[in-house]
C-alpha cells in the first residue's frame, strides 16, 4: 500500500467515526483530509512510512477518491469537458467542445460499479436486474444515465452529461455564434408575447441550453411550472416549481411518469408550462394544455423543423386508440406557434439552423409552415415568413413589422 492509499484508508475511517457526509459536508471533509495528510507527512519524516511527496497532490488524490468520483473527477473538474461516457472499464471517453476523444483512464469493473453506486446515492434512485436503466441528476447538476447487462452485452454503459454553463441568456448564444442578433431579438419578443415554442434538434444539439436561454426571457411576474424526466433546466426566478419523474419502487409501485406531471402542472396555477422533452404520450397532454390558452415551451428530437412538426402530429397517437390524427393534426396547427431547430455541426459548434412559424392552417392533412429565419451559405438569415398572433406582439409592446422588416433583401 503506497502513501496515498494509506492516508485514504485513514480518512475513510475518520469519516466513518465522525459521521460526515462527503457529498453534503464537502468543506468539513476537505479540512479532515488536509489534517490527515499533514499528520501522515509528519509521521513519515520520523521514518517507517512511505513518503507522500507533493502534499497538495496527495490532498487532491484523496479528496477525489473519498468525496469525488475517483479517476473521473479530473473530467468533472475540466470546464471544457461536456460529457463523459464509459463503454467498458478500459474505454472511457469524453467530449470537449462537442468532439469525442478516448481518454487514457482505465478502470476495473468493480470501480465502475462503485462509482455508479456513489453517484446514485444522493438521487434516491437505483439500478439492478429488475430495473436495468437509470436516469439521475448528480449534485452538481450533471445528468447520469446507466444501462447494465444483460441489456448491454457485457459491461456497464455509463453516460454523464455535465451541466456546463456556456449560455444563460439569448445574448450569450449570439456571442457563441449559435444565433444571430436579429434572430435573438425576435425570439426574445416571441417569448415575451407568449407564443408556444418547440425547440427541436438531435442529441447534443444544445436543445436544453436553448430552452434555458428562452426561459430567461420570460416576463418576471410569470409563474413557471417545469416538468422533466430528471432535473436539467435551470430557471433563475422566484416563482418557479420544478418537477421530475419518479421510478417505480422495488414492488413496482409508485412510478410517476412525465404524462402525470404535465397533468398535475395544470392544477398549479401556471402562467407558463415548460416540458424538458416530449418523447411519448405526454405530447398529447402538452398539446391539450397549450390549446387551452396556456403558453408553453418544450423540446423534441428531430432532424429539422418540418420533421419536428410531423413528430408532434404522431407522438400523441401513442396515448391510445381513441386518439386519432383528425384531432391531433389541427391541434398541433393551432397550438404550436414556432419551431426553433438547432444542430451540432461537424466542428463541435451548435447553431440554430431555422426558425419556422405555424400559421395555423392545414392543407391535405399536413400542417402548413412558413420560414421566418433560414440558413443560407452557413448563415442564419431572415426569410419571408411571419409568426402568428400579431396582436400578442402588439400587446407586449413590439412592432412586428419593425422587428422583422419586410423580409429578405
Amino acid at each position: 500500500m503506497d502513501a496515498v492509499e494509506t492516508v485514504e484508508t485513514e480518512v475513510r475511517e475518520l469519516i466513518r467515526r465522525t459521521g460526515l457526509d462527503p457529498v453534503r459536508e464537502s468543506g468539513e471533509v476537505a479540512d479532515l483530509v488536509r489534517e490527515a495528510v499533514s499528520d501522515y507527512d509528519d509521521r513519515s519524516i520520523q521514518g517507517g512510512l512511505p513518503v507522500l511527496g507533493n502534499r497538495e497532490a496527495a490532498v487532491k488524490a484523496v479528496l477525489d477518491t473519498v468525496a469525488g468520483f475517483g479517476a473521473l473527477q479530473q473530467y468533472f473538474d475540466d470546464p471544457l469537458v461536456e460529457e463523459i461516457w464509459i463503454n467498458s472499464p478500459s474505454q472511457v471517453f469524453v467530449a470537449r467542445n462537442g468532439v469525442a476523444e478516448l481518454t487514457t483512464t482505465v478502470l476495473t469493473a468493480d470501480e465502475v460499479r462503485d462509482l455508479v453506486e456513489k453517484m446514485l446515492k444522493s438521487s434516491g434512485r437505483r439500478i439492478d436486474l429488475s430495473s436495468p436503466f437509470v436516469d439521475a441528476t448528480l449534485p452538481d447538476g450533471s445528468r447520469l444515465h446507466v444501462v447494465i447487462p444483460d441489456i448491454t452485452r457485457e459491461h456497464w454503459a455509463v453516460n454523464i452529461r455535465k451541466f456546463v454553463v456556456k449560455a444563460d441568456h439569448l445574448d450569450d448564444l449570439v456571442r457563441l455564434g449559435t444565433l444571430t442578433r436579429d434572430a435573438s431579438v425576435f425570439l426574445q419578443a416571441a417569448v415575451t408575447a407568449g407564443l408556444n415554442i418547440l425547440v427541436a434538434g438531435g442529441t447534443q444539439a444544445g436543445k436544453t441550453t436553448l430552452l434555458n436561454c428562452l426561459s430567461a426571457a420570460l416576463p418576471p411576474r410569470e409563474r413557471v411550472i417545469t416538468c422533466e424526466e430528471v432535473f436539467e433546466l435551470k430557471i433563475p426566478r422566484r416563482d418557479v416549481v420544478a418537477m421530475q419523474c419518479r421510478q417505480p419502487s422495488l414492488e413496482g409501485a409508485g412510478e410517476i411518469p412525465l404524462r402525470r406531471l404535465v397533468k398535475e402542472a395544470l392544477r398549479m396555477r401556471p402562467s407558463r408550462i415548460i416540458v424538458g422533452e416530449v418523447r411519448q404520450a405526454e405530447s398529447l397532454d402538452l398539446l391539450i394544455a397549450l390549446n387551452s390558452g396556456l403558453p408553453g415551451m418544450c423540446t423534441v428530437h428531430a432532424n429539422s423543423a418540418r420533421e419536428a412538426v410531423t413528430k408532434m402530429c404522431t407522438l400523441p397517437l401513442l396515448a391510445g386508440e381513441n386518439v386519432g390524427s383528425r384531432f391531433v393534426v389541427p391541434t398541433v396547427a393551432g397550438s404550436i406557434d414556432l419551431v426553433v431547430h438547432a444542430a451540432l455541426e461537424g466542428d463541435g459548434t451548435r447553431r440554430v439552423r431555422e426558425i419556422v412559424a405555424l400559421p395555423g392552417r392545414i392543407e391535405n392533412d399536413v400542417v402548413e409552415t412558413t420560414d421566418i429565419f433560414t440558413t443560407r451559405n452557413g448563415t442564419l438569415v431572415r426569410a419571408d415568413g411571419y409568426p402568428p398572433h400579431r396582436e400578442r406582439f402588439e400587446h407586449a409592446g413590439y412592432d412586428l413589422a419593425a422587428l422583422l422588416g419586410s423580409g429578405p433583401a
